[in-house]
């Protein structure tokens, strides 16, 4: 090869904590092609006790349990771009960098921090590729939430001059980006998405999510309680705001229920929650919205899709961002592979208007390979 290649890795363990997303891609002529990707599954027992650490006033050394979760991670991660890089027959030395997020397990920007467990520099070591992480803290220095990142790379990705579009991501939380011609891009968390849900599916069924949407389908929607859960003053904050499981914990939802309800109707209030929050926000932020194009987990939610289609106006069309060449399982962790670059490039990473920072900024810190 000569000169400096243009292909990056990106890694993503999103708040769903299912497993680690990798996606390589070729930047050459600056917008991204994905050469391959590569999923790898949390082993038993990792989730479980992610999750336990992130709960408020836990038992136990959290600060020796952090360590050891990180490193887990920072093995896992590697692991991810061994795989990615098995797949493409792809040598490590073509590779720029790792840009990796970490597993976000605290996020309250209210007080200036944010959490992602990682260990980049373990990362770095394993693979001998130069690795970029902690992509949120030098917005946060900068008065901004630390989040949502990605609008950044949507607006790179999937903005055309052709018509409105709302580019969606379903993960564990929601967050929208508005791609407007006419208007600037903003982007927000509008609340849970597949996180509540899941942790109902888990808690009823010993399943780890609800596959399809089935058994939400199969509950009834209790309205009062609908209402009880969009109440929350989050749902009407004006932007810019971000969330997490800080908030909408199992224990959020628990405090909020009678204990008579079935458990089927509370999937299935859940699931009409995440329409309702999302459909609200994003008719609120882009009345005028052409499309609405869908990236997560819930990409693949067949019932969830379909409420979120009965709550937009019958001129939106809701489709997946495959449609826009980036299937949706890939978008996440694509957009830390181009955010590690733009570090590289000594860019902007972050949008002012969308999290609240002072200004622009280049995001991430930077760990040689050597």
């Amino acid at each position: 090869m000569s000169g400096p290649s243009e292909y990056f890795i990106g890694l993503m363990s999103g708040t769903s904590m299912d497993g680690v997303d990798a996606v390589l891609a070729d930047f050459a002529g600056g917008h991204p092609r994905v050469v391959g990707d590569a999923h790898r599954p949390y082993p038993p027992g990792l989730a479980p006790r992610l999750l336990a650490l992130q709960a408020p006033g836990g038992d136990g050394d959290a600060l020796d349990e952090s360590l050891r979760l990180s490193l887990m991670l920072g093995a896992l991660y590697a692991d991810a771009v061994d795989a990615v890089l098995a797949r493409c027959d792809m040598p490590a030395t073509a590779i720029r960098a790792v840009g990796c997020h970490g597993q976000t397990v605290r996020h309250a920007p209210q007080h200036g921090y944010t959490l992602q467990l990682n260990a980049p520099a373990l990362l770095a070591e394993r693979c001998a590729i130069d690795v970029v992480a902690d992509f949120r803290s030098r917005d946060l220095a900068a008065g901004g939430q630390g989040a949502p990142l990605v609008p950044a790379v949507h607006a790179g990705l999937f903005a055309t001059s052709g018509e409105s579009r709302v580019i969606l991501n379903l993960g564990g939380i929601a967050n929208l980006t508005r791609l407007d011609p006419a208007r600037p891009v903003i982007g927000f968390d509008t609340g849970p998405a597949n996180m509540l849900l899941d942790a109902w599916c888990q808690r009823h069924t010993g399943r780890s999510y609800d596959q399809n949407g089935d058994w939400a389908a199969s509950g009834r929607v209790d309205g009062a309680l609908l209402q009880w859960l969009l109440a929350d003053p989050y749902f009407a904050a004006p932007a810019p705001k971000s969330t997490g499981r800080d908030l909408f914990s199992p224990g959020w939802l628990d405090a909020r229920l009678s204990g008579t309800e079935a458990p089927a109707d509370v999937q299935a209030t859940l699931a009409e929650l995440t329409a309702a929050s999302v459909a609200d926000a994003i008719l609120a932020c882009s009345p005028d919205v052409d499309a609405v194009f869908v990236c997560g987990g819930g990409a693949f939610n067949r019932d969830l899709m379909d409420r979120l289609a009965r709550r937009l106006t019958p001129r939106v069309r809701l489709e997946h961002t495959g449609r826009l060449g980036v299937p949706p399982q890939q978008v996440e962790a694509l957009a830390f592979a181009w955010l590690a670059r733009a570090c590289l490039r000594r860019e902007p990473g972050n949008l002012p208007g969308v999290t609240g920072a002072a200004g622009p900024r280049v995001l991430g810190a930077i760990y040689p390979a050597m």
